[in-house]
């Protein structure tokens, strides 16, 4: 049997473990969290730290595994296209090529040469460079650390005195020598998962953008979007020019952008990767296509069929539960009015867990679907309330 080798093993990584299994391979998990939710899926756990280029590569010869899987996190899918390229394994983009777009630095001159819009952005090495960076930029501004996702490290600058504690806090934080800081784009925020064939989008995937306390990590996803035919064709046109100039393989392309009132989206965000939390799982079930199997395929070199596009079923929702303050928690607690609606659910949290962050905790995931759009323009803005964490 051949073997795959996923680089994560998270909640989050489940449903590729799952897809990976149908494709007949033998699953090898790895990560260092050895209570990773996704490990009893597969059929073998390796403890590796998946951000450490080196030690998965030796890792992938002593295995001798047949296919690499990134897992949802961007280290992973950095560590994936090395190890990937060391060893002449198909289904992914040069190491370079992966660096390009996963660093937001790169990704932002990139997306500046092919006239794809982008924030205005600079990177900095020193807080001088960002200072003086700043007094050509339009506040409100934001500096971030380029290679971590998920809001790490980020704060919003609305005057020239927050700049150098932002830039102390990225540089903290980050792995690189330098970060980044761009001009604040107003508007709302969504998602855009496409997946690439021969250079060309063949299917995509468009959400709305949940946000709870932390107004940078996207506590949930509702489909379809509310956005404009016009914004997803230039956003299939800007993926397409992406995919040419850097002759991307097949597989997902993602993005993350804001839609401006002109209608009009700004890219922030570009990966080779599933998006964590289960997202993929809100595609499948959205849409009605197998999402993760086909990703999986494309990281293994698979080449499948075009996939077909398909028109979201009423209306789902992926809901991350998080707390509302910091404590011990008792319980999850659900309204009665909203379990008709719900899909499935997935909780990892332990009554007596402490909630020590509330920016960024979450105790579990729970997918819903709307028939109508009333009931989900009714519940949608209610969540937090009807599904609740209870402190002890």
């Amino acid at each position: 049997m051949k073997k795959l080798l996923l680089l994560g093993g998270s909640h989050a990584e489940i449903p590729l473990i799952r897809a990976a299994k149908r494709l007949g391979y033998y699953v090898i998990t790895s990560g260092n969290q050895i209570d990773g939710m996704g490990h009893p899926y597969a059929d073998e756990y390796c403890m590796c730290d998946f951000s450490d280029k080196e030690a998965v590569l030796a890792l992938a010869k002593e295995k001798r595994v047949d296919a690499i899987c990134s897992g949802c996190n961007d280290f992973a899918a950095l560590t994936t296209a090395y190890v990937c390229e060391k060893l002449g394994l198909s289904g992914h983009d040069s190491y370079e090529t992966a660096c390009r777009i996963h660093h937001k630095d790169r990704y932002r001159l990139l997306a500046e040469k092919l006239g794809i819009k982008t924030p205005k952005a600079e990177r900095c090495l020193t807080k001088q460079e960002m200072l003086k960076a700043s007094e050509s930029m339009q506040f409100p501004l934001i500096v971030k650390p380029v290679d971590l996702t998920g809001g790490k490290g980020m704060q919003r600058c609305d005057m020239p005195g927050q700049i150098e504690s932002a830039f102390a806090r990225a540089m903290e934080m980050t792995r690189e020598e330098h970060v980044l800081i761009e001009e604040f784009v107003e508007g709302t925020n969504h998602g855009f998962s496409a997946y690439i064939r021969d250079e060309k989008v063949s299917f995509y995937f468009v959400d709305n953008e949940q946000y709870y306390k932390n107004p940078y990590l996207v506590s949930g996803a509702s489909a379809p979007g509310d956005v404009p035919e016009a914004a997803i064709r230039q956003l299939c046109e800007d993926c397409e020019k992406l995919s040419s100039y850097l002759k991307l393989v097949d597989g997902i392309l993602h993005i993350q952008f804001i839609l401006k009132d002109d209608g009009m989206p700004v890219i922030i965000e570009v990966c080779r990767r599933a998006p964590g939390d289960l997202y993929i799982e809100l595609v499948r079930l959205a849409t009605g296509l197998d999402y993760p199997y086909y990703l999986v395929a494309a990281e293994a070199g698979i080449r499948l069929d075009v996939p077909v596009f398909h028109e979201a079923d009423g209306y789902y929702v992926r809901h991350c539960v998080m707390a509302d303050a910091a404590g011990s928690i008792g319980s999850v607690e659900i309204a009665e009015e909203i379990r008709p609606y719900l899909v499935s659910e997935l909780f990892w949290y332990r009554e007596g867990d402490l909630v020590e962050d509330v920016m960024k905790y979450k105790a579990g995931i729970i997918f819903l679907h709307f028939q109508t759009e009333k009931e989900y323009r009714q519940y949608l803005p209610q969540l937090t309330e009807l599904i609740r964490i209870r402190l002890l």
